[in-house]
Parts: structure tokens; sequence; C-alpha cells
């Protein structure tokens, strides 16, 4: 193996764990809720934060990660993340208490932030030109299918062995991204951003990223009852606010603001925001809906994603030489129409939709339900295909955006926008889909009190009642929970739209550029250098 495919693997590896413990989780949590004993959360409560409590160190740290590696060196942090998060997964797996693997969560999202944006900073060095844009785009293939096909190894893991395997599945991906990063990987850096490293500023950002997150995850766990979600919200605002007077007044800023004087970054940044704003209501409501209401097991359910998945592994490639060649307006502008218009097929799907209840040990339960193959299957396959042609012109036209010295930084803010605007956007949907379900069941059930506390806990807004609920409310929830996952999927497809609409008119190819993107590149180097 040469230098160059070392690279590749080493860095496809080292962010595919990260997204593979985004979405593997997501069908364990149901057993981890019954399996551990916990003193202070309620099971629906721990449950999501064991999910969250990733997300929210994770998001909170990029940017830090980010300019640490390009300050100190991208394999040194890209190792050490490595090494991070093989034994935060272990100790994850071996978690005693809920309590235990929430703080193991955080630790391991901690850890997974020094991988994801030395990743592409490592790709950047050894390719150029077509290769670059392949590069990225068999990244992007190997990292998004990860995510896409991690609950289906979650749902076969649990079903099979247990939900600590979802944990331990990391580590011989781990061991193997260490050994090719310390063999094939040359180390990196940014030389002027070692001399003056803005601490103050990393503080203040990872404050302001980590309050919006957690305001938005907290608001979202407690239907935004009390100020505790508003007021962390708020505070990330606030310093928002002054992360950025910090950037403008400081002498050597973190974030070099020139960075976005470049066209392309500031424009892919704004579509990285919408889209992936729909990818993660897509995934949060799909997988919730398929079991919570139509009954479709974790295996089911994790299969939904496996055509997309597919589609994703076999045209990325070929979509980042493309992209490269010819340019990535085209296919940033498609590609997300294309995906709005499989998640609008899913607005016409029925609430008595057959299940699948795909069992890994019988044979005869891998034969795909009529409800699958009609409702599913055909959603699925525009969304794999249109996230094939948006990826890697995506990652190609940001990592070519930005000097080759702040690779690192500038991969940390793409995906620390792709990470907390979602959750907000989630956050929001949340509200609106939740209001939509007890609005609907209310008109369903004259006189049930969809206020009530009880109610609340006994129906929540995906439809897991208890054997206590009457069957006339069991039913009329399905129906109401059918109707509040259409109306996040149209949401969905607007933000896609959006995206798409954003893209073509903003992203410009770089053989018709006037020559701005270029300037502020050099006005974000000039910058970093001081």
């Amino acid at each position: 193996m040469n230098r160059r495919n070392g690279t590749l693997l080493a860095a496809i590896l080292g962010t595919g764990v990260v997204f593979l413990d985004s979405t593997v989780v997501n069908v364990a949590l149901q057993r981890i809720g019954q399996d551990l004993p916990s003193s202070f959360f309620g099971v629906l409560e721990g449950e999501s934060y064991v999910y969250n409590a990733y997300l929210l160190s994770l998001s909170a740290l990029l940017i830090l990660a980010g300019a640490l590696a390009d300050a100190y060196g991208r394999l040194r942090l890209f190792t050490t993340g490595l090494v991070g998060f093989g034994v935060a997964s272990v100790l994850c797996g071996l978690a005693p208490n809920m309590e235990s693997l929430i703080v193991l969560r955080v630790v391991q999202g901690a850890a997974g932030a020094l991988l994801v944006p030395g990743s592409l900073a490592l790709i950047t060095s050894p390719f150029a030109g077509a290769e670059r844009g392949r590069a990225f785009g068999l990244w992007a293939a190997a990292s998004s299918a990860t995510s896409i096909l991690g609950p289906i190894v979650g749902g076969i893991l649990v079903q099979t062995i247990s939900w600590r395997a979802v944990f331990f599945v990391n580590v011989p991906l781990v061991l193997v991204a260490l050994v090719a990063a310390r063999r094939y990987v040359r180390e990196s850096s940014d030389p002027n951003a070692a001399r003056s490293f803005d601490w103050l500023g990393a503080g203040v950002v990872a404050l302001a990223v980590g309050g919006l997150s957690f305001g938005a995850i907290y608001g979202q766990q407690h239907d935004w009852n009390g100020p505790v979600g508003p007021v962390a919200i708020a505070v990330g605002v606030a310093a928002s606010v002054a992360f950025v007077v910090l950037m403008v007044r400081g002498r050597h800023p973190l974030v070099p603001l020139g960075l976005f004087r470049s066209r392309n970054f500031s424009v892919t940044n704004l579509s990285t925001l919408l889209i992936y704003g729909a990818l993660y209501v897509i995934a949060y409501q799909e997988s919730i809906f398929a079991q919570g209401t139509l009954g479709y097991s974790p295996s089911a359910a994790g299969f939904i994603g496996t055509p997309g998945a597919l589609l994703l592994i076999f045209l990325s490639s070929r979509m980042g030489s493309l992209g490269a060649r010819l340019g990535p307006r085209r296919f940033m502008a498609v590609g997300p129409l294309v995906m709005a218009a499989g998640i609008l097929w899913l607005t016409r799907l029925p609430a008595n939709s057959q299940p699948w209840n795909l069992q890994p040990g019988d044979v005869g339960s891998w034969v795909p339900s009529t409800g699958f193959l009609v409702d599913f299957l055909p959603a699925t396959v525009l969304f794999g295909l249109g996230l094939a042609i948006t990826v890697a012109p995506l990652t190609t036209a940001l990592m070519t955006s930005v000097p080759e010295a702040r690779a690192g930084l500038g991969s940390a803010i793409n995906n620390a926008i792709s990470r907390v605007g979602p959750q907000l956007a989630g956050a929001l949907v949340f509200v609106a889909v939740t209001g939509a379900f007890y609005a609907d069941l209310s008109s369903r059930v004259p006189g049930l009190d969809t206020s009530s506390p009880q109610v609340r806990l006994q129906v929540p807004p995906l439809n897991r009642p208890d054997s206590s609920v009457p069957p006339n409310v069991v039913l009329a929830a399905r129906e109401s929970s059918t109707g509040s996952f259409h109306l996040a999927m149209a949401i969905a497809a607007s933000l896609l739209a959006s995206g798409a609409v954003v893209n073509g008119v903003g992203i410009r190819d770089r053989q018709t550029q006037t020559g701005s993107d270029e300037s502020g590149a050099e006005a974000g180097t000039a910058e970093a250098a001081g």
C-alpha cells in the first residue's frame, strides 16, 4: 500500500467510527434503557442523554480540535483522537449504569472531535486536482455509508449479541486506522498558528456551540417546559456574538474572518446548515417512526437506508471526480432536489403500512414486506442517489475554498455547522411535530386531556403507549403519529430544496470564478499569519 492509499484508509476509518457511533446507538437505545439502572434519569430521558451527550461534546469541540490540529500537528491530534475513541468505546461497552455511560459518551464525543476535521486535512496534502476530488468522493462514500449502515449493524448486534457490542465494534476499526496513520501519514501543520494560539477564542466558541447544542437538546427532551433550554440557547447566542467580536478585534484570531470572504466557503456552509438539518430530521424521525408506530424490528428499521447507502458507496468517487473536473455547482444544486423528491414520497406513507419484522437468525424473515417495497424503497433509492450526487462535490467545494494551511479549521467549521444547525432545526421540528401530534390526537379522541403529564407519558409523540392505554387511543395515536411524521418529512424536503437553491445561485465553479474566492483564501492566510 502506498502513502496516498494508506492516508486515505486512515482518514476514512477515523471519520467512519465517529459517524458510525452517531447512528449505530440509535437502535440500541431501548435495550440500553431496559438493561441499565439509573438513579437520576427516567428511561426515555436516559436513552436521550446517551445519544445526545455524544453529539453535544463532539459538536462543542470541533472548531477547537480543527484549530489545534492545524497548530500542533494533524497526525498528532488524529492519533490521540483514535486512542481516546477506542478506550472510551471499550469503557462504554462495560458501563455498569446509565450515569456512567452518559459520562463516557461525553468523553467518546470529545475524542471524536479530534478525528473529523483532521481526517479531511490529512487527505488534502497528498492529493491534488481530480485525484483529490476522487479521494474526497471515496471519503464521503465510506464515511456517509457508515452512518447510514450504522442502524443495520446496530440492529443485528443488538438482536444477536447485546447492545454492548455496538461499542466494541469500534475497536478493530480504530486499531487498523491507528496502524495506517502511524505508517503512512506524514505530519503537517500551520507553523504560524502555533506561535499564538487563541485559547480565549477557543473557550468562547466551545461555549457558543455547546450552549446552542445543549439548549436544543434539553428543550426538545423537556418539551420546552422551564427556562433551562431557552437560557442555554441564549448563552450560546451571546457567546457567538462575543466570538465574532473577538475574531474581529483579535490580533491572532482562532478563526480568521478572511476565510468567509471566499464565496464558495460561505455558500457551502449555508447549504450545509440547510441540507444537514434535513438529514438530522429524517434520520431521527424515520427510525423512531418505523419502529414505534409501524412496528418494524430494529434490524429492519436499520435496513431501510441500505439501498441509498449502496448508491452512495458506488457513485460518490465518480461524482467527486466529476465535481472536481466540471465544477461542483450543478451537482450541489441537483442532488438536494433528488433527495427532496425521495423524502416527499414518504409523505404518502399510510398508517397501516405493513411492517417488516426482520430477524437475523430466521432466513425466511429476510424477505422484505410489501410495506417496505412500496412505501420505503422508492424513497430511499431517490434519497441515496441525491446524496451521492451532493456529498463529494460539496466536500470538494469546501476544501478547495480554504488555504491548505487552514484545512483542519475549515473542515472543523463546516462540521460544527453540520451538527449544531441540525440539532437546532431538529428541536424546532420536534416542537412542530409534537404540537401537530397532540392537536390531531385531541380531535380524534374527544375528551382526552393531552396536556395531562400522565397522558403524555403513556402516549409519547411517536406512539410508544403502554398496556394501560385504551385501544381506541392507541389506534388514534397511530394515525396522529403518521400525520406528524408526514409533516416532519415535508419540512425536511423544503430544507433540501432551499439548500439546492442556495447552491445553484451561490456556488461558483473554479473556471468561472472572478477571483473573489482566491482573494478570500489569501486574506485568510494573511490573517492567520498575522
